[in-house]
């Protein structure tokens, strides 16, 4: 994954979405009962079908290694698929990535402007992946 940017959908303007601070807004979460809230950013990124996990990704079919890798290291769920930007876009991705502490979404966006990919490993015969941002 490379080449990320902040994305402001029309959504963040209105009253359902609170700004924190540049790119991030805090809201209601739609997946737990009750009023708690979640902090939400939305970026853009390219996939690099040339790199481990991405062979076949695209705006259509965002691939589990490295998304997964993301959701992970920076404890994270994603909020919204854009779906209908996705589906019409050639090369950029569009995706809300939300938690419940403002820290994980701050440190998502220092990924902004960077690469984010997997490098794989072989252990006891199994393969596994690290993460690498450059």
């Amino acid at each position: 994954m490379k080449n990320f940017k902040n994305y402001t959908p029309e959504k963040y303007a209105t009253s359902d979405f609170q700004k924190i601070e540049e790119g991030i807004y805090k809201t209601k979460s739609r997946y737990s009962v009750g009023d708690e809230e979640v902090f939400v950013t939305s970026l853009t990124f390219e996939m690099e079908p040339d790199c481990y996990g991405e062979e076949d990704a695209s705006p259509r079919n965002l691939t589990q290694v490295p998304i997964e890798g993301l959701l992970d290291e920076f404890n994270l769920f994603v909020t919204d698929f854009y779906e209908q930007l996705n589906e019409t876009s050639e090369t950029i991705c569009y995706q809300e990535f939300g938690s419940f502490d403002l820290a994980d979404i701050q440190k998502l966006r220092t990924l902004i402007g960077k690469r984010f990919y997997a490098v794989p490993y072989m252990e006891n015969g199994e393969e596994y992946y690290n993460m690498v941002t450059e």
